[in-house]
């Protein structure tokens, strides 16, 4: 990876000659620093203002993916007119868009009894911290006591085996989380796969230049599938980790001074 203040030129370059730019991040960890608790990460005033003039820039469109629920993301940025994505991008919103991934019953309850489970089983443990977010749920043990980490692990994978076996869900890991989601093939590059479409024939935007930021395993599959000269993928975090990304930005401050950037590139 490089980093894309680096390679600033050949961005500018990308962005001017572009008739429509698609800025797609995701949330905690990109747009805000990843904290002990998912409620406490709000976004600064001065990311949603710059996010906010964005746009209402003819020449972009916006839009949040993130683990969170739909409603928690939406509540959390606050910003109309936006695209958003939760769940992963099980459910998308956004001008032209209203979509929410078939789930089936048995998946369904398979997660609602996970939640209850995870709720009595992780009872014990100080810092554990269950979110069930309908159509997936997450288990953050950032709060945790190290030594207690292995045991949080273990009963996790001893209450989702079933559920694995059967078909009904399958799990992935993040920044100090465990997710249980739909054992459906979703994830958040087939969300922006399904933004960039909707996009293309909404403003008929040939070319379309579409930027994702994103920080964690989960941005990986959005990754994989942007590169020059459709895409930009920008990895948040420090150099030398291993990521499908192109570019790098090394935190959110530095994210905050491209959103600066990138407004004065088609004002």
């Amino acid at each position: 990876m490089r980093h894309l203040f680096q390679s600033w030129e050949s961005f500018s370059a990308d962005v001017k000659a572009a008739s429509h730019i698609l800025l797609l991040s995701d949330y905690d960890g990109t747009l805000t620093p990843i904290v002990g608790r998912p409620q406490d990460a709000l976004l600064p005033s001065g990311v949603r203002e710059k996010l906010g003039a964005l746009a209402k820039n003819p020449a972009f469109s916006i839009g949040i993916i993130s683990g969170r629920s739909l409603s928690d993301v939406k509540a959390l940025v606050g910003l109309e007119e936006i695209y958003y994505a939760g769940n992963h991008g099980l459910e998308i919103e956004g001008p032209g868009i209203s979509f929410i991934s078939p789930v089936g019953k048995d998946t369904r309850d398979e997660i609602t009894t996970l939640s209850r489970r995870f709720l009595e089983r992780f009872g014990s443990f100080e810092g554990v911290i269950v979110e069930d977010k309908g159509l997936s749920l997450s288990v953050h043990y950032r709060l945790v006591k190290p030594a207690e980490e292995k045991e949080v692990a273990g009963i996790f994978r001893q209450l989702t085996s079933p559920g694995i076996l059967r078909g009904n869900i399958r799990v992935a890991t993040g920044k100090k989380v465990l997710e249980v989601r739909p054992a459906i093939d979703w994830d958040k590059g087939k969300a922006v796969d399904t933004i960039v479409k909707e996009i293309k024939a909404l403003f008929r935007a040939e070319p379309l230049l579409t930027i994702y930021l994103g920080d964690d395993t989960t941005d990986e599959d959005a990754f994989r599938i942007l590169h020059r000269p459709q895409g930009w993928s920008v990895f948040v975090g420090e150099s030398g980790q291993p990521s499908n990304a192109d570019y790098f930005l090394n935190s959110t401050r530095e994210v905050v001074a491209f959103l600066s950037r990138l407004l004065e590139l088609k004002k």
